[in-house]
This record gives structure tokens, sequence and C-alpha cells, in this order.
């Protein structure tokens, strides 16, 4: 039994979480299950300017409980498709979000799927394409201004106006409440939607977002690939070092928060030095070059005078055994960063500029070139802090992130939630072992959209969230708290852990290059005119 001390410490650090307005003024009432008021096949016949559906049937594919399938398209291009309840409709909308370049329609749940209402099938939802179909090599943006304007923001949005009114034709009344969640690309798409349009969402769930997008698919990938490369364009860090590294860093680190269980509850008090697995030996050393690479990959990009162009942990030490993202088993052997950034560079990353032969030899990690390359955030990245209207509008956010992310660098969810200034209305989940939306050495699956509802639908914002792994669970606390194990049970069971808020945190420094971005004022809305994209207001990002 827990003793009343550490309750009490649990309860006092609970509530320093808390911030005014968080505590709910009157519980919500139950939503009363609604059933539709036409059948399905009708759906087809709706009159919708714009959209055309081009099915609707009733079926129980990949969900708990019938429901009429919607399949449709919203001009000039966004595929759309939706499931909608056919018995007690609880009155909940969920859109999810789509990652990677995207060009498919699927309706992805990702951490939300044990939520009550999408796992007993009662919960309206509905997912998008965002203009494009297929061709993650992002040839499809070339020439197609409307795809890239759809992909930036415009899709998602056009789904939830589009999808809420079908749904207010086919129950007789609108969605009591809307949500949002996706992860990588999906929680840029999340953020977008709180930063342009933030009337469309009551709650809103973003993952591991892509939110830097134009510098997380341009310098970040394009440098996991060029620092481990050679004069010669071969190599230096194969992925059969990964272990070792991995071991060394966890037998230097792993006890940092108390506990020696396979995973790092915060990255940055490790300083772990990698030249400290240099030696003569091949077999179980590294040379100085391979130590080199891994400390590039760790850092992150910069210019040759040592300009940061991203923030200062590109990688969190603990995360190395997913560095096959971008560390490949053999020579010539092509990655998952190359790939990314190859795609964005030749079709995404400048305005109306296409170039297919293009090579990341091309891109120069020079503060001109970064300056050139980071214009079209503008258009398409989703670091806006200014969620003033979001905020009025009673919307709530939960950004989450794992802290072995081997995509994303949750640095850059740092520094965005810093800029947000830590307001009531958002909360930040970071979990350890966690890589990049699920996966990884640490707890991996949880429910993150419950949170979402208790605090949209009962004012009770949420402090916790339990994540598992098997047999093993950990509660994750809002940031800045961390879990500490109480001394008691198991450390495998998150009820024998309690919130701790440290008395000081490691600082990153987010004071490099493209530190301007996470500002308001210089994001843009465009338009195709003759075949090009053409976007207004232009104001300059300010340079640091």
């Amino acid at each position: 039994m827990r003793s009343a001390s550490r309750l009490a410490v649990a309860l006092l650090t609970i509530g320093a979480l808390l911030l005014p307005g968080d505590l709910p003024a009157t519980a919500s009432t139950a939503l009363r299950p609604v059933q539709p008021v036409m059948d399905c096949s009708d759906v087809t016949g709706l009159d919708l300017p714009g959209v055309t559906i081009r099915s609707a049937t009733v079926t129980s594919a990949g969900a708990p409980a019938p429901y009429c399938a919607v399949e449709g398209v919203i001009a000039p291009a966004d595929t759309i498709v939706m499931r909608l309840p056919v018995n007690g409709w609880t009155q909940r909308y969920l859109q999810t979000g789509c990652g990677g370049l995207c060009g498919t329609a699927r309706i992805n749940y990702t951490q939300a799927a044990a939520c009550a209402p999408v796992a007993d099938g009662t919960i309206a939802s509905a997912t998008t394409d965002m203009g494009h179909q297929g061709q993650n090599d992002g040839s499809w943006a070339a020439g197609n201004p409307q795809a890239q304007i759809d992909f930036a923001y415009r899709g998602v949005h056009e789904t939830a106006r589009v999808t809420k009114e079908v749904i207010t034709r086919f129950y007789g009344r609108p969605p009591a409440y809307s949500y949002f969640s996706g992860c990588s690309d999906g929680g840029r798409e999340a953020l977008m939607e709180a930063q342009r349009y933030p009337d469309d969402f009551d709650g809103i769930v973003a993952g591991a977002p892509a939110s830097n997008l134009v510098v997380q698919n341009t310098f970040h990938h394009a440098w996991n690939v060029l620092a481990n490369r050679d004069a010669a364009g071969n190599y230096i860090l194969l992925a059969g070092r990964l272990p070792r590294i991995h071991d060394a860093v966890m037998a230097s680190c792993d006890r940092l928060d108390g506990l020696a269980d396979g995973v790092l509850d915060d990255p940055r008090r490790c300083r772990f030095d990698p030249y400290s697995l240099v030696c003569d030996d091949p077999a179980t050393c590294l040379t100085r070059a391979e130590a080199a690479v891994v400390r590039k990959l760790h850092d992150g990009a910069v210019t040759s005078r040592g300009v940061r162009l991203e923030q200062e942990i590109s990688h969190e030490w603990g995360s190395e055994l997913d560095w096959t993202l971008f560390v490949p088993a053999a020579q010539g052997q092509v990655t998952f960063s190359e790939n990314i950034a190859l795609s964005f560079l030749r079709y995404l990353a400048y305005f109306n500029v296409a170039v297919p032969d293009y090579q990341l030899t091309d891109l120069k990690f020079t503060e001109e070139s970064f300056w050139r390359t980071v214009q079209t955030s503008k258009y398409l990245s989703a670091t806006d802090p200014d969620l003033s209207r979001f905020r009025r509008s009673g919307g709530k956010l939960i950004l989450w992130h794992g802290w072995s992310d081997q995509h994303i660098s949750p640095q850059a969810t740092l520094n965005y939630y810093e800029a947000l200034g830590t307001p009531s209305y958002a909360r930040l989940f970071l979990f350890p072992g966690l890589a990049h939306c699920g996966g990884g050495l640490g707890p991996d699956t949880f429910d993150i959209l419950t949170p979402m509802l208790n605090w949209v639908e009962k004012g009770a914002a949420p402090t916790s969230v339990v994540a598992t792994k098997g047999a093993r669970s950990r509660p994750v606390y809002a940031y800045p708290a961390v879990a500490r194990y109480d001394g008691t049970g198991s450390i495998d069971d998150a009820a024998n852990f309690v919130p701790v808020i440290p008395r000081t945190s490691p600082k990153v420094n987010y004071e490099w290059l493209g530190a301007g971005l996470y500002t308001h004022g210089y994001q843009t809305t465009c338009q195709p005119v003759n075949g090009k994209l053409l976007c207004a207001p232009s104001h300059p990002i300010p340079h640091t």
C-alpha cells in the first residue's frame, strides 16, 4: 500500500502541472447515441458543391462494428474516405493524419486505437490523401501547384469541412465534438490546423510532428547521409557497429534516472563521448573516423564554420539501434534519409522548381544555401507559435514525441513548445525509448486520444499517459515532469512510479540559424496561377 507521504508527493507534483483554468468547471453529460436519418447508399446522392461521392456502402471491414464506408473526391483531386457508424454514433468526429508525403487515403488511428469510441466503432472518422495519389518520390508536385497547396494545408481543412457536412446530413445533426490526431507528417497537419484553421477541431493531437518540414526533409536528412560519407562517396559507419555504440551509451547513461531499465528518461542528461570507443582493435572498437560520424549524427547539421542548421541535438543518445534509417548495412545501399531528401529537394524545396536529377551533394551546408532553401517554409511548415485564435475558440492541444525518434528530433517539438510559452491549453508528453510514432526499446503503445476527450468534454487537463510494451507499463507525465520509481514493487508496473519535476532541466540551445522559423508573421497562403505557385503576402523569414 502506498504511504501517505508518497501520495502527497504525487498529488502535489500533479497539482503543480495544472495551470489556472485547467480544472473543470462542470462535468459534461454523456453523449447520447444517434442513429442515421438516411440510408448509407443515399450518401452518393448528396449535393455538395465541388464534391463527388463515388461510393457509400455498409461494411465491417477493419472495424468492430458496421459503418457506412464513404469514398469521394474534393475538387480538384483530394480523395477522402469516411467511416460513419450505422448504429449508435456518439456524436464525435475524429480525423486522422497522413504520414510521409501522403498520397494514400487510409484512416490510421495510430496511438488513438485504444480509445473507447474508436475501439467500439461509435466514432465517425475520415482522412484524405492530401491532393495526390502515390508517387512518394515527390514527382507529383512537379508543375502541380494545386497539389502542393493541398499537401501543405488545404487538403486537411477541406476534408474537415466536407466530412462534417456529410455527417450533418447523414445523422441530422453536426458533431458535438471534433478531433484531429496524426503522427509524423500527420503531426504537422495537426499543427497546421491549429495555426491556420483554429475552428476546425475542438481537440488536436500532434505526434512527432514534422512541423519544420523544409529543414527536416533537406538539411536534416541530407546530413544523415553526407556526414557518413568519405571523399570517395563510401559510407564510413555501417549498421553492424550500431549495437556496440548503443551498448556503450547505455552503460554510460542508463542509471542517470536511478534505474537500469534499458531506456533514458531524458537523453539530454547523457554526456556520452563516442571517442571513448576508439582503439586499435577493429573487432570491438570504432575508428576515429567512425567516432567522428557518430558525433556528427548526434549533433546535427552545421556549416563549415560550426553554425547550426538545425537544433542542437539531431538524434538523441539511446536511439542508436534505429539509426538504420540512415546508416546502411553495406556499401551501395540507399537509405530512407537519402530517398526522402532527394524527393523533397527535387520537387518541393524551392518555389516553382523541379530538378529531377538533383543530387544530395548539390545541397550546400552554408548560411546562404540555408536561407535560399527554407523559403518554402512560408507555406509548408507548421512552426507558427501564435495559437491565440485556437485558444479563443476553446481548442486544446496535446503534443507528444518519442525520445528515441530516429526520423524527427524531439528537439524540434521542444523548440516549438518553448515558442508557445507553455500555455494552459497545450500539454507535451515525451516518451522514453519510443521511436518514430511507435516501436523502440521503451513502452510504445498508449491511448493518447482519451485524455483529449476528457480534457475537451470534461475540462480535465491530462497529467499522465500510461504506455505499455507487453507486460511492461510506465507512466509518462506532462512535461517537464518525469516518472520516478517510488522504491517498491516491480519497475515494470506503472503503479510504482510518481511524477517528479526535476530541480534543473538540461537546456538545449535553440539559438540556431533557423530560430526565426519559430515565430509568427511570415507565413503565407498560395494560389495556382498559370501553372505556377503564387504566394502572398511575402514577408521575410526573420533572420537570427
